[in-house]
């Protein structure tokens, strides 16, 4: 099988980052992002399983992926 070398430079990469549509740290909104659906919907399903496991898991995993996501892109305007 013979691989395209250009099959990654000409393909659109989406990449999971924190959002600037955000609340908190612009997890819900980065994972709303990359999977294309309303970031409120994201919220909301997030906060239903938070509070239907306690909670503390669903505040650890938060604090994980505030930590491992990559902050969102700047915009060319947003630059000095």
């Amino acid at each position: 099988m013979r691989h395209n070398s250009n099959f990654y430079t000409t393909m659109d990469v989406k990449k999971l980052r924190r959002s600037n549509d955000k609340i908190l740290a612009g997890v819900c909104g980065g994972i709303g992002e990359y999977l294309e659906v309303d970031p409120t919907i994201i919220r909301v399903v997030y906060a239903v399983l938070s509070v239907c496991m306690a909670a503390f898991p669903g505040l650890i995993l938060y604090i994980l992926l505030m930590a491992i996501m990559p902050a969102p892109e700047r915009k060319s305007e947003d630059k000095c």
